[in-house]
C-alpha cells in the first residue's frame, strides 16, 4: 500500500465537505488500506479521507491502547474503518480531551465534545453497523467526523487560542 501525503493547515482541502461512498469496492478498500498506512506513518490514532485530499466519507481510527497498564505494556493495534459515518445521537454530558491533530502537527487543545455518541456506518466490506462509544473513541470518532465536514478541532477553542496555537505552528514551521 501508500502513505499518502497529509493536509496541514492552511490547505483549503482541510475546509472540504466529502462525498458520500456509494459502493464500498475494490477502489474503497485501497483507500482504508493507504489511509492506515498514513496513520501509522505518522503515529496518529485517527485520519479522515479530507486529511489526505480524498473527499469521501471515509475514517480511519486505532487508539493503539496497551492491554494492561502495566509500563512496558505494548500498545495494540484494534482498526476501526467507518464509511459513512453518521451521529445518531450524543449525550448531554461533555468531556474533555486534549486534542492533537496529524493537519496541526505537534499542537494541542483542550476540547469538549459529547462523552458518548451513537454512530451509523458501513464497514470495509459494506456491512451496516450502528453503535454507541464513549471515552477517546467517541472524542476521536467526532474529530474525524468534524475532518468529512470541513471542521478542526480548533473551530472548537477560542480565537484567542487558536490565534496562539497557529502561531506557534508557524514558528515551529520556520525552525
Amino acid at each position: 500500500m501508500a502513505v499518502l501525503e497529509i493536509l496541514e493547515v492552511p490547505h483549503p482541502g482541510l475546509r472540504a465537505v466529502a462525498k458520500p461512498v456509494d459502493t464500498v469496492d475494490d477502489a474503497v478498500k485501497k483507500i482504508v488500506a493507504d489511509m492506515f498506512d498514513t496513520m501509522y506513518d505518522a503515529r496518529g490514532i485517527g485520519l479522515a479521507a479530507t486529511q489526505v485530499a480524498i473527499e469521501q466519507r471515509i475514517v480511519t481510527i486505532d487508539l493503539q491502547e496497551p492491554e494492561s497498564d502495566a509500563e512496558d505494556a505494548k500498545p495494540v493495534r484494534r482498526p476501526h474503518v467507518f464509511v459513512n459515518p453518521e451521529i445518531v445521537s450524543v449525550s448531554e454530558e461533555l468531556s474533555s480531551y486534549s486534542e492533537g491533530c496529524l493537519s496541526i502537527p505537534e499542537q494541542y487543545a483542550d476540547v469538549q465534545r459529547p462523552a458518548r455518541c451513537r454512530l451509523k456506518w458501513l464497514d470495509e466490506q459494506g456491512a451496516g453497523h450502528e453503535d454507541d462509544f464513549d471515552g477517546l473513541m467517541a472524542t476521536a470518532i467526532q474529530h474525524e467526523i468534524d475532518h468529512l465536514n470541513g471542521v478542526l478541532f480548533i473551530d472548537h477553542i477560542s480565537k484567542l487560542k487558536r490565534d496562539m496555537l497557529l502561531k506557534k505552528l508557524t514558528k515551529q514551521r520556520k525552525g
